[in-house]
């Protein structure tokens, strides 16, 4: 059954509906938690923001004078917690000294700069990077990850073998380029990967997209 990129958003979204993400009581916080989410579960960054909310330090210029120890200390249940601590230290510095720690100023700056000045950043790459300007910043861009990868080439929208950025421009180039479609659409395909098209024994049976491919 032959269904193009929307088709396949309307089916995971009438099958899971809305995911709300990204979880955050604020801007920063989505930017500190989408670097703190690498290469762990995001249980454990909860768990990890929810110390550095407790002692008060979840602001720009706050974490950027809290000392390297008792920061990595801080998030220590999300894992890598030394390097994720002068990754932090990294972001931080870099929106202090760009944006003087004005996320309205950093949202009206054009995304192409942005984004490129993100990546700059030591510790930051073009996922996270695609994280904090979508979820934290509202900027059309869309967000792949492994799941995405895993999902489309399954289904044959994509070869495996692509890279991040011919993955994101198959996307952006077959979808109206809204914040909103962006943000829910990656947040079912996580859904998706999570619960059904699994890295091994996927549950094809019952998948929402049992026998879709590219239109």
């Amino acid at each position: 059954m032959k269904v193009t990129l929307e088709g396949v958003y309307k089916k995971l979204y009438s099958s899971f509906g809305p995911q709300d993400w990204w979880p955050g009581e604020t801007p920063f916080e989505v930017m500190v938690g989408a670097i703190l989410t690498q290469n762990t579960n995001w249980q454990n960054v909860e768990k990890a923001i929810a110390n550095l909310r407790a002692q008060k330090v979840l602001a720009a210029h706050t974490l950027y004078k809290l000392p390297h120890r008792r920061l990595a200390s801080l998030i220590r249940p999300a894992g890598y917690f030394n390097i994720k601590a002068a990754r932090l230290k990294e972001f931080v510095k870099f929106f202090l000294d760009f944006y003087r720690g004005n996320i309205r100023m950093m949202k009206h700056a054009a995304l192409p700069a942005l984004r490129q000045q993100l990546l700059a950043v030591k510790g930051i790459g073009p996922e996270t990077a695609d994280s904090i300007l979508l979820y934290a910043l509202g900027k059309p861009i869309f967000v792949v990850d492994a799941y995405t990868r895993r999902i489309f080439s399954r289904h044959r929208y994509i070869r495996e073998d692509y890279d991040y950025h011919q993955m994101q421009d198959f996307c952006m180039q077959r979808l109206e380029q809204k914040v909103q479609l962006f943000n829910e659409f990656h947040a079912l395909l996580v859904k998706l990967g999570k619960d059904f098209c699994l890295k091994s024994k996927p549950k094809c049976h019952i998948c929402p997209l049992r026998g879709v491919k590219e239109a």
